[in-house]
């Protein structure tokens, strides 16, 4: 049974290696923002749909911080290929890896997904808006990379 987070859930904590050699942990970032963490899990960086969702998160990124908000990026993938991806992209947000699945798992984003056909089981594209006290305040999953961020900045109340 996966887990499905809804808002009012408490967020599960994490701490995380980043693309920057750092660590992130959830709790800390979110108290460092007035509003909370967008934390987004994607399936692979450097793919063409991660690329897209990454470089909309980038380019919202100086509205999101004014308007309180952090953004974290999670995905499977080792620690210095986020590195080589963050560089290639121009990425100033964590990107962090979890190797392991447990953050995806802990969030309901790693499961069972069909494509073309075939079933596998991988990262379920997926966001999460988190309050500074921790409780999710919004939940996508299966969300397309391609017009998601416009989406959750809709949510947030934040209009391009």
């Amino acid at each position: 049974m996966t887990t499905h987070l809804e808002p009012g859930d408490k967020a599960p904590d994490f701490t995380l290696p980043t693309a920057d050699g750092s660590t992130v942990r959830l709790a800390d970032l979110a108290q460092s923002t007035d509003k909370g963490v967008i934390v987004y899990f994607y399936p692979a960086a450097a793919t063409p749909g991660c690329t897209k969702e990454a470089c909309d998160f980038r380019d919202s990124l100086a509205s999101l911080q004014g308007a309180g908000y952090a953004v974290v990026g999670i995905s499977p993938d080792k620690v210095a290929k986020l590195a080589k991806f963050a560089d290639a992209e121009t990425l100033t947000f964590p990107l962090a890896s979890d190797e392991d699945h447990a953050t995806l798992e802990a969030y309901g984003a790693w499961g069972e997904k069909q494509n073309y056909g075939r079933t596998y089981v991988g990262v379920i594209r997926s966001t999460f808006v988190v309050n500074p006290d921790l409780t999710v305040a919004e939940s996508f999953y299966n969300v397309r990379a391609t017009g998601h961020v416009a989406r959750v900045r809709k949510a947030l109340g934040l209009m391009s």
